[in-house]
């Protein structure tokens, strides 16, 4: 085995953490395609705070999914990776019902939470990720 090859296979942080960049860019694009699907089918969604944040979660985590589909990850970690897409909407969502968090106040948080969870969920598969 020539060196080239050990350091392919060799766990690195920074594949780790390429990954996970890859993951949100896929994320992104998840949004950016279905959004407008949305739009077209459901007029009105921006009003309804809570049906906006499950539709952008589903969104997201189609996005994501097929990428790591297209990267060879099993079943097991795309749950769990789609529920770190939810998880921070759903805890999140009765303060904003109660009155505690405003829309963007509840958006803003539900996605800078969803960050750590997605980091929560790859450590605990961290040989699929390069690491």
């Amino acid at each position: 085995m020539d060196h080239e090859e050990t350091t392919l296979h060799r766990p690195s942080v920074g594949r780790f953490a390429l990954h996970g960049v890859e993951m949100v860019i896929a994320m992104v694009l998840g949004m950016v395609v279905l959004g407008p699907v949305w739009d077209w089918a459901w007029p009105g969604l921006d009003e309804n705070t809570t049906a906006e944040a499950l539709v952008m979660a589903t969104d997201m985590s189609i996005g994501m999914a097929v990428w790591m589909r297209i990267r060879g990850h099993g079943l097991p970690a795309i749950g769990e990776m789609v529920a770190a897409m939810y998880l921070p909407f759903l805890v999140l969502l009765p303060f904003h019902w109660v009155g505690a968090l405003s829309a963007m106040a509840f958006m803003t948080a539900a996605h800078v939470l969803m960050l750590p969870a997605m980091v929560i969920a790859m450590l605990r598969r961290r040989h699929e990720y390069g690491w």
